[in-house]
C-alpha cells in the first residue's frame, strides 16, 4: 500500500461520475476518505448508501466547509475554482486535484508499464475525435480505450485489471485545470471558441486551462492550422526536447503537416523526408460523416496515431470503422427529398457554425438556453444557406433579433412555446419552409436543459418527428 496516500486524510469534493470511483479508490489505498457534496437527493443518497459501508464517509448538502484534518482534496473536475472549499484549502495550504491528476499519479503503481496517454481537448470534437483515434489504434492492432471526459473513468483504466498499450482521453477545460502534472506522449487542441466563460472567468484563463494539455509533450503538439489560437498555445508550452509541432488542415499540407489533397487525407509530418514526399492515409470518403469539421477531426487523430507509429493502413481501416454517436450531425431520414440532420449536440456557436457549413441550403432549427452567447457573427456567416428558421427554447429571441439584423430575408418562425412537443411543431414548420434538395438541420446553437433533460432527449424528439412526417 503506498505511502503516499495510506492513512491521508483526503477530501473528496463532488460525487457522481468521478467522484464515486475516487473515493473508493482511495479508500482501497488506505486513505481516510470523506465525501462532500452540494446536493442531497435522491441520487446522492443512493451514492452515499454505496461508499458508507466501505468506511467513507459522506456528507450531503455541505459542499463549501473544508473538513477538518483535510490533507488533500481530489475534486470533481466541474466545481468552480472559486467555490469557499477551495479559498479554505489554499488557505490552509492544502492541495486540489481533480481526478485526471489523481488518475495521472496512480499510472504504474501496481508494477505495470503505464499506459502512455495521447490526449485531446478543444471546445468541440472532442469526443469524436477521441473515439476516432481509439478505432484507429485498435485497427493497429493496439490494446487501447477512449476514457476521460468521453464518460468512461480515467481511474478505472488507470487502476483496473485490463492492461493497455496507449489510452485515447479526451479531457475538458476543467479536467486540465485541476491536473498540474499531466504530461502526454502527444495532444491536440482541436480548436478554440469561448465556451464556459462563467467558470473560468475570462477567455483568456480558459485558453490557458486548454493549453495545459500540451505542457511536457513528448513527441507531438497537434494544432489546428486554421485556429492560430492553437498554435499559440503550442508555442507557450514548455515541452521536452524534441518534441514537434504538427498541424491539420483541411488545405494542402506544408512540410510537418497533414491535410487533404484531391480527396485524400495525406500525411507529410511523419514521412521521410517531409519536404518532398507524402503519405496517403485515407480518402476523404472514409470518414462518417464527411463534413468539414468532421474530416478536421479525424485529420487530428490521424496526426496523434501516427506520432504513436500508427500505420496509414492502419489509419485508414479505422476511419473506416467508425460510427459516430447520436445526435452529432446524424442523417435521421430524407422526406419528399429534403434531409433531416440531426446535430442536438451543437450546444454552442462554434459547433453550429461547423454544422451549417456542412450544407448549402438549410432551414435551420435553432434556440434553447443561449449561456451568454451572442448569434451576430454565427448568423452573419449562415446567411447565405438559409433557406429558413425556426426558433424554440427559452432565449430564441437573441437567435431572432441577430437574424433579424443580418439575414432579415429568411423567413423565421418564432414558436412561442417550451414545453416538449414544440419540437413536433417545430419540424413541421421547417418541412413548410423547406424545398426538395434541402436540409432541416437541428443545430441548435443552444443547451437544452430549458425545454430537455439533455441533447440526446433533445435529438430523440427531432428524431421521433421526423418519423412522424415520414409516416
Amino acid at each position: 500500500m503506498p505511502s503516499e496516500f495510506s492513512g491521508k486524510h483526503v477530501t473528496v469534493a463532488g460525487l457522481g461520475v468521478s467522484g464515486v470511483p475516487a473515493a473508493k479508490v482511495l479508500h482501497g489505498l488506505g486513505a481516510h476518505v470523506t465525501v462532500v457534496n452540494d446536493g442531497d437527493d435522491e441520487r446522492a443518497r443512493t451514492q452515499a448508501a454505496e461508499l458508507e459501508p466501505l468506511g467513507v464517509t459522506v456528507r450531503l448538502g455541505d459542499g463549501d466547509t473544508l473538513p477538518e484534518g483535510t490533507e488533500l482534496i481530489v475534486t470533481a473536475p466541474g466545481w468552480k475554482p472559486t467555490k469557499p472549499l477551495f479559498t479554505a484549502a489554499g488557505q490552509a495550504g492544502v492541495p486540489v486535484w481533480g481526478d485526471v491528476e489523481l488518475a495521472w499519479r496512480l499510472r504504474g503503481l501496481d508494477g505495470r508499464k503505464p499506459a502512455p496517454w495521447l490526449a485531446v481537448t478543444g471546445t468541440n470534437g472532442k469526443t469524436t475525435t477521441v473515439q476516432m483515434l481509439a478505432s484507429i489504434l485498435k485497427a493497429a492492432g493496439l490494446r487501447t480505450a477512449a476514457v476521460g471526459n468521453i464518460g468512461v473513468s480515467l481511474l478505472d483504466a488507470v487502476t483496473g485489471e485490463e492492461e493497455y498499450d496507449v489510452l485515447a482521453v479526451e479531457l475538458s477545460s476543467y479536467q486540465l485545470h485541476w491536473a498540474p502534472s499531466l504530461r502526454a506522449h502527444s495532444a491536440a487542441v482541436l480548436n478554440l471558441a469561448p465556451d464556459h466563460l462563467d467558470w473560468h472567468g475570462s477567455m483568456e484563463a480558459y485558453a490557458a486551462d486548454k493549453g495545459r494539455i500540451y505542457e511536457g509533450n513528448q513527441i507531438a503538439c497537434v494544432y489546428n492550422v486554421a485556429d492560430k489560437a492553437t498554435e499559440d498555445l503550442v508555442r507557450a508550452a514548455d515541452v521536452e526536447e524534441g518534441c514537434r509541432a504538427i498541424g491539420f488542415t483541411l488545405g494542402t499540407p506544408g512540410p510537418s503537416q497533414l491535410g487533404v489533397v484531391e480527396g485524400l487525407l495525406v500525411d507529410r509530418a511523419f514521412v521521410e523526408d517531409r519536404h518532398k514526399n507524402a503519405q496517403e492515409l485515407a480518402e476523404v470518403s472514409d470518414v462518417n460523416p464527411p463534413a468539414p469539421h468532421n474530416i478536421a477531426n479525424a485529420l487530428a487523430a490521424a496526426g496523434l496515431a501516427r506520432a504513436f507509429g500508427v500505420s496509414a493502413a492502419a489509419v485508414r481501416d479505422g476511419l473506416r470503422a467508425f460510427t459516430p454517436d447520436a445526435h452529432r450531425i446524424a442523417h435521421v431520414a430524407d422526406v419528399d427529398g429534403v434531409a433531416y440532420v440531426d446535430d442536438s449536440k451543437a450546444t454552442n456557436t462554434h459547433a453550429t457554425e461547423a454544422s451549417l457549413a456542412a450544407y448549402e441550403s438549410i432551414v435551420w432549427i435553432a434556440g434553447g438556453l443561449a449561456k451568454g452567447a451572442t448569434f451576430d457573427e454565427l448568423v452573419t456567416g449562415a446567411a447565405k444557406r438559409l433557406r429558413g428558421a425556426v426558433l424554440i427554447g427559452a432565449d430564441r429571441a437573441l437567435i431572432r433579433e441577430a437574424l433579424a439584423r443580418h439575414a432579415p430575408e429568411v423567413p423565421v418562425v418564432d414558436l412561442d412555446r417550451t414545453d416538449t412537443g414544440a419540437m413536433l411543431q417545430a419540424v413541421q414548420e421547417a418541412r413548410r419552409l423547406a424545398r426538395p434538395g434541402d436540409t432541416v438541420l437541428l443545430a441548435p446553437a443552444c443547451a437544452s436543459m430549458d425545454m430537455f433533460t439533455n441533447y440526446n432527449q433533445r435529438g430523440d424528439a427531432f428524431a421521433q418527428a421526423v418519423r412522424e412526417l415520414g409516416a
